[in-house]
Order: C-alpha cells, then structure tokens, then sequence
C-alpha cells in the first residue's frame, strides 16, 4: 500500500511513517506540513490513502479532502486527530473518511487500523475486477458465472467492517458447508455441529477437532463483538445510516447496539456488558447469503 501523510505536527509525521514502515504495511511515497502544500503532491503521486489531521492552519483536513476530491483524487482518507467532537467527526465520515486514528497516537491502533483498511481495499479491487470481468462478459452475450458463497460473504464481512478478523476465514467455511449441505436439510443446525464441521476442515489426524472447535467460537465470538462496536459507532455518529440502518437490529439484539453506543458516549472501550447471540448472527448471515446467492 501507498500512503501519504499530511500533518502539521513533524513528529506525529514522523511516528506514522515509522510504524508504517516498521509494520510493513506499506510505503510513505510523501509528506506534507500542511494541507494547502500537500494539493499538488497528492495529485501527482495519488497514493492509495492519505493520512490526514483535522485541525491545520489555513486549509483543514476536511477542507483539504474536499480540495483534494475536486482535483479527481480517487484514494481513500484516514483522520488523524484528538478532537471527540459528534459535528465534526460526522462531517468527516460524509465527506469520504473511512477511519478516525487517534492523538496522542498509538502504534496498536495505527497498526490495526491500516490493516482493515489494506484488506477492504484489496477486497474492493478483487470485486471490481470480478464486475469488470462480468461486463465484459455480458457484453460478448454469454451468461455471467453466479457469484460462488465466498465472494457473498466476503462482501457482507466487508458491510460490517470485519473482513480482516480472525473468525472472518471460520464464517466463510461455516456458510459454505450450510451451503452445500443436501436440500433436504432445512433445519439449521447446533453451533457445535457447525463449529466441529469447520474444525474438521481446518485440522488433521493428529490435531484435537474439540480443542480447535472451542478455539473456533472464540475467534468467532471475538469478531462479532467487533461488527457490534462497527455498527455502535456508525449509529452514535449517523443513526440514519443505511449500513446501521440494516445491519444492527437485523443481526443483533438492538437493545444490546443501543448498549454499545452508550458506552462509546462515554468513551468506553470495554464492551463486556455487550451480549451478543451467536447462533442468530449466523443464521442471518446465511439467510442473507441464500437471498444474494439466489439473486446472483
């Protein structure tokens, strides 16, 4: 990945463009003091995101976004600020942000951050080469290839910002064994038939498929608590926002959303007084995943 970090703050340049190289996650093509010196560069290199903070004297990070998108800049944004402000975090997620980092900056967050969004940007180039791949198709008049349950599951995980989570690999072998299971087998089954099928798959003679399949509804249950913290935080900023909208009283306990988003006023990041029903989220998903399979 291609990133450019605009920042008044030499140091917090600095830091960012040392966890990003010393976290492999990519290369720092630029850097800018300031969002009007940062126009021109950014358009000539177009990195694939742009690390930006919001408060900068003259042009400021929103303001720059806006400046940066009327030249034809197609990446992606990161903010960076120690600013907890409703209005203004708003305001930035509506004109493109995809993801707030913190000040002072941590390396964890920094790092966690940039690797979902080095996913979902993987994710979002494979797609768009598969609709490419399809118009083409269509155009030469032959039949497009029904989308397979991996492609329909990776984009829902994508929907509830989760692609890049441990038990994200566990849900895609847990849709398509429900999936291909003999039509006759319409009543869903336990979790721990589910989880022991996808240990079955993962493991060999000599591994415990018990061990693996209690390691597996950790990781799963670890993943769904963040989907609940990613639609609590979409709804607290925008509680009309189609994903929240959609996602939150669909596949969870709303009441259990409402608790999330309580906890994040209060600038919480514990979420252990979230429940949260495993069984019903992937059910949903698998509904969800029937539906898109069926339409494709």
């Amino acid at each position: 990945m291609r990133y450019f970090i605009i920042d008044d703050d030499t140091a917090s340049r600095k830091m960012l463009a040392k966890i990003i190289t010393e976290g492999e996650l990519g290369v720092v093509i630029g850097e800018a003091e300031s969002g009007v010196k940062s126009l021109s560069l950014v358009h000539s290199t177009n990195p694939d995101f742009v690390l930006i903070d919001l408060l900068m004297p003259e042009l400021d990070g929103i303001e720059t976004m806006e400046h940066l998108r009327t030249l034809g800049f197609q990446g992606q944004f990161i903010m960076i600020s120690q600013i907890v402000n409703k209005e203004m975090v708003g305001e930035a997620y509506e004109k493109g942000v995809e993801f707030f980092i913190h000040k002072p900056i941590n390396r964890v967050e920094v790092q966690s951050i940039l690797r979902k969004m080095s996913e979902q940007f993987r994710l979002k180039n494979s797609l768009m080469s598969i609709r490419e791949s399809l118009a083409h198709i269509g155009s030469t008049g032959v039949l497009p290839k029904r989308k397979s349950v991996k492609e329909i599951v990776y984009s829902l995980l994508n929907e509830l910002g989760i692609i890049s989570e441990p038990g994200s690999e566990d849900m895609v072998l847990m849709m398509e064994f429900l999936m291909n299971r003999k039509e006759s087998s319409t009543q869903f089954p336990s979790l721990k038939d589910l989880y022991e099928a996808v240990a079955s798959s993962n493991t060999t003679e000599n591994k415990d498929i018990k061990k693996e399949s209690k390691s597996i509804e950790q990781r799963i249950r670890r993943t769904i608590l963040t989907a609940v913290t990613n639609l609590a935080s979409l709804g607290s900023i925008d509680y009309m926002n189609p994903k929240f909208e959609y996602y939150a009283p669909r596949y969870f306990e709303f009441e259990e959303i409402r608790r999330r988003m309580k906890e994040i006023d209060q600038n919480s990041n514990e979420s252990t007084k979230v429940k949260i029903n495993i069984k019903k989220f992937l059910q949903v998903m698998y509904f969800d995943t029937v539906e898109k399979h069926n339409q494709s």
